[in-house]
């Protein structure tokens, strides 16, 4: 069984990476019958773009039908998504939604397995567990307040029409320096983001501990 992680943010050991992580620990360490793979690939390492409306994927009989025809640093990713048995997204949010660099990786991923039938049927090779763990600097109120959960749940929906209904974590008011004496930011106050942090961020840890066990739950 493999499980994957997409880290859909710039920084490979902050707030969005380590939750991925706990995740995939979570998953390693679930009891089952085989044994459990488990792998972060992270977006800003690949140099790729989004869909490029070829339509490649579309054409009737094309060698391509079903799958991204783009051949750039994705292609070897979309292809072993392919064969996955669960995949976990996160990202931190930008002006209220995922990262461009997500956004675009999910273009590639999602678009070619939509048939443009009347039901908008499915070309995924299989039903699996999905999870959204998503890093923002707001409150929960903040995130309802200025709608970044609508913006959130299309990708969601995709999501679980292709794959299955997705998990989903919101980790909220997070730290985003190390040290906040450096950077323009009256806006926030350092000592109070370091009290919620220490509250709220091992358990935010351990429900991503928890999504990537039950993936495996639910993949077996």
């Amino acid at each position: 069984m493999k499980i994957f992680a997409i880290n859909g943010g710039p920084r490979k050991k902050h707030n969005t990476a380590q939750l991925l992580q706990a995740a995939l620990d979570g998953a390693a360490a679930a009891p089952c019958g085989e044994p459990v793979e488990t792998e972060m690939i992270h977006l800003y390492d690949l140099a790729y773009n989004g869909c490029v409306s070829c339509f490649a994927c579309k054409k009737i009989g094309g060698k391509s039908y079903g799958h991204c025809a783009v051949k750039d640093d994705l292609a070897p990713v979309l292809e072993k998504l392919s064969q996955a048995d669960g995949v976990i997204f996160g990202s931190p949010i930008y002006f209220g939604n995922i990262t461009g660099k997500l956004r675009s990786f999910f273009e590639r991923l999602m678009f070619a397995y939509f048939v443009y039938d009347a039901n908008y049927s499915s070309l995924a090779p299989k039903r699996m567990p999905t999870g959204f763990i998503y890093t923002m600097n707001v409150t929960a109120a903040e995130m309802q307040q200025y709608g970044y959960r609508q913006n959130l749940q299309g990708m969601e929906m995709f999501a679980g029409r292709l794959f299955g209904e997705p998990q989903v974590l919101h980790a909220f008011n997070t730290y985003q320096f190390d040290d906040y004496s450096k950077y323009k930011c009256e806006r926030f106050s350092e000592s109070e983001k370091a009290v919620y942090r220490a509250a709220q961020f091992p358990k935010d840890m351990e429900a991503a501990r928890l999504m990537g066990e039950s993936m495996v739950t639910a993949a077996k």
